[in-house]
């Protein structure tokens, strides 16, 4: 449910954050402001992922192809957008270190609504962030952020946004990590920090990124959504990975949060043969299509607990078939594969895949990609892919949608 706003907004330099103290925030919030966007950053070749895009030839002649009426197009593929995000989401912030260890987790409220038509159609958010505990506290504190506004041009040029809407997915390049780093220090430390990194498995993400990257998947079997970060430090390796696990709702709901008290075996859920269908967009509000793809992941445990995976697509029209081999091996929740890539295993089925060294690959002029996995019930999962190429771009997202990613688990 939408909220109503006034026509016109004044925008908030970018990068900036307003933030103010709401002991209470109303039941139904009204969205405010906040900025999404990109810097260049280092890119390299796809290792694992369905065909994507490896440098910016096939995005290039997308865009060289747009028909004549891409203006119409292009807010379309932004309503859509903003029709997908809009309404009330109740959740919880989680930080976790490259290894997989959940160092923090924070209730939070978010609020989106919209205003204006056309070329003026923008989104607007306000962030709502639970305070630690205070003992002369009866009732639990909430900061809240406005956050800059989503718009044509801000979707386009900064975010390079690859978004399927049919899907429920979508991927975002932000160029700081201020935000949520703004998140983890009032949200662990409260309006009594200090600005000192305490307590100490506070982990704040480098003021220098290299890369900051949300991947956005929807639930398959309710009204909920993963958005994932990937934080890489500016030496071009994971400096933290960071999750929003939120619900939509117009009614107070139970923040849901994930869980890794009772989990022993992290890896299990992606064992087996994954039969599936791949789409793959160039990135931009424009989103032209660029690949499909039939698909066969395979991925395995032989008898000196090494993982192998296999990953096979066949393109559509050309029927030409790529095959893609791995061997990998597994130190707690870290699989690291001899391509050198990487996944880390979280809680609730999910794990995040980024390059071992992304700047090994800038030196080799080689493009990368960033990805999301999410097994939400036994035999269904979905996976979205970012494709980087080497000049500083995000070039295509690749999306194994929810009615394809079909699962005949097999034995490890």
């Amino acid at each position: 449910m939408a909220t109503a706003f006034p026509s016109i907004s004044v925008q908030s330099p970018p990068n900036s954050f307003t933030l103010f103290k709401r002991p209470k925030p109303p039941f139904f919030w009204a969205p405010k402001i906040f900025n999404r966007c990109i810097i260049p950053s280092f890119q390299t070749q796809l290792p694992l992922s369905p065909p994507c895009s490896s440098n910016g030839t096939a995005a290039t002649t997308a865009e060289d192809e747009r028909p004549k009426d891409v203006e119409a197009i292009s807010i379309d593929v932004l309503r859509r957008f903003i029709n997908l995000n809009l309404g009330n989401w109740t959740g919880s912030f989680h930080q976790f270190d490259c290894y997989g260890n959940l160092l923090h987790k924070i209730s939070t409220k978010l609020a989106v609504g919209s205003y204006g038509e056309d070329e003026l159609l923008s989104l607007i958010q306000t962030l709502y962030i639970k305070q630690p505990p205070n003992e002369d506290d009866y009732e639990p504190e909430w900061f809240e952020y406005k956050i800059k506004e989503t718009n044509m041009f801000t979707v386009d040029k900064y975010q390079q946004i690859g978004f399927f809407s049919k899907e429920k997915a979508f991927a975002l390049r932000y160029q700081t990590a201020g935000m949520l780093e703004t998140v983890l220090r009032q949200g662990v430390l409260g309006e009594d920090d200090i600005g000192e990194e305490s307590p100490r498995n506070l982990k704040l993400p480098s003021r220098r990124p290299s890369l900051v990257c949300e991947n956005c998947l929807y639930s398959l079997e309710k009204d909920m959504r993963v958005r994932a970060f990937h934080i890489m430090d500016p030496r071009g390796t994971l400096d933290m990975l960071l999750v929003f696990l939120e619900e939509r709702g117009s009614k107070v709901l139970v923040h849901p949060s994930l869980d890794n008290s009772n989990e022993t075996d992290r890896i299990s859920p992606f064992l087996g043969t994954w039969k599936g269908y791949s789409r793959t967009k160039r990135s931009g509000v424009y989103g032209a299509t660029i690949a499909e793809a039939d698909t066969i992941a395979v991925l395995k445990m032989n008898e000196d607990g090494q993982l192998i995976q296999d990953i096979t697509s066949t393109s559509n029209g050309s029927n030409v078939t790529t095959n893609v081999h791995w061997t990998g091996s597994m130190s707690n929740n870290l699989v690291t594969f001899n391509g050198g890539f990487q996944l880390t295993l979280l809680p609730g089925g999910m794990y995040m895949g980024c390059p071992s060294d992304v700047a090994k690959s800038v030196q080799e002029s080689k493009s990368f990609h960033l990805e999301l996995c999410w097994v939400e019930s036994p035999g269904k999962r979905q996976r979205l892919v970012r494709t980087y190429d080497v000049e500083g771009l995000a070039v295509s997202s690749t999306n194994l949608s929810k009615t394809c990613c079909k699962c005949s688990i097999i034995g490890a």
